[in-house]
């Protein structure tokens, strides 16, 4: 998370279904926003002190808002649901800057995107990009119905329209991956965001399809709560000072080492956004989390202290 924030006000707060609300923010004097690429997300401060990461869903082109939307979690930590409640036309904000770790591939020469549900308001940034520098993509839009369908009229823009498909789970033909995808060929660049299992059955059939990891591109809105049943303990040692740290089964890093007055930036809480990544010196992580890519993983040099724990005894951290 930037440390330098940004206050902004609630332009404009609509209902795009009953779940999904769409916020529109603004600087304060309409001043420009700092610029965005299509994929980009920023975290938002929300009332009762959450913090919680929000794709930008409208055009990169556009210097004067940020245009967001917000599902109500039905197992909702508190940060949608504050959203939703608490938070009106006219309130002022506090947000990052926009930050992107969901790029569209430069040289790319297609671009097939996929959302579900929530995971949209990503994916339509992009297409809203590559329809306005005419390159060639296709979109594909699983919701559980029309009425679950969120920027259903966006969407249904003369420019947008003839490249979106929409799938309904309560009626019409349903998603073949396979076919959307057609051979693999090079060039062709595959975007995946929504649910967990949604992202799954994508990346996983594009996998056995053969497509390689290099043209496969995806961002996870939140990950599964960490299982902590049969957690061991383990230990933490602070570069900087040589303090050690002892983490219990029923800990997380970031836990113990908040009890000790170190402060880590956090945003997701679940090993997704990579707000909270931290370099390792020796020893080595187990890894938990959604955002590292398993070449990544397997460097054992850096982890997600929010979720993530230690297969050695011992973690030495650069902090």
């Amino acid at each position: 998370m930037s440390a330098e924030l940004l206050t902004v006000r609630v332009a404009r707060k609509t209902l795009e279904t009953e779940t999904i609300c769409r916020l529109e923010l603004v600087a304060e004097g309409d001043q420009p926003l700092p610029a965005f690429t299509a994929g980009a997300h920023i975290d938002v401060h929300a009332p009762g002190g959450f913090v919680r990461q929000y794709s930008l869903s409208n055009p990169p082109a556009e210097t004067g808002r940020y245009v967001i939307g917000v599902l109500r979690e039905s197992a909702s930590r508190g940060g949608s649901v504050a959203m939703h409640d608490a938070v009106a036309e006219g309130d002022v904000l506090q947000i990052s800057a926009p930050r992107n770790h969901f790029e569209l591939a430069q040289t790319a020469q297609q671009h097939l995107l996929f959302a579900g549900g929530i995971g949209v308001t990503p994916i339509l940034s992009m297409a809203r990009h590559l329809a306005g520098s005419g390159q060639d993509f296709r979109l594909h839009y699983c919701t559980r119905s029309r009425a679950h369908t969120a920027f259903a009229d966006a969407l249904a823009a003369p420019e947008l329209a003839p490249h979106v498909a929409h799938y309904f789970a309560d009626a019409g033909p349903a998603l073949d991956p396979l076919a959307a995808f057609g051979p693999v060929r090079a060039g062709v660049h595959i975007y995946a965001c929504g649910p967990k299992g949604f992202m799954d059955w994508v990346l996983d059939s594009a996998r056995q399809a053969g497509w390689p990891e290099s043209q496969l591109h995806w961002e996870f809105f939140a990950g599964e709560a960490v299982d902590l049943s049969d957690a061991g303990s383990f230990a933490v040692k602070i570069a900087s000072t040589g303090q050690v740290i002892p983490i219990s089964a029923q800990q997380t890093v970031t836990q113990a080492l908040a009890l000790c007055g170190i402060e880590i930036q956090m945003s997701c809480e679940q090993g997704v956004c990579g707000t909270c990544l931290t370099r390792v010196l020796e020893g080595i992580p187990e890894h938990k989390d959604m955002y590292l890519t398993e070449e990544e993983q397997a460097l054992n040099d850096q982890f997600t202290p929010c979720c993530s724990r230690s297969r050695s005894p011992l973690l030495v951290l650069d902090l």
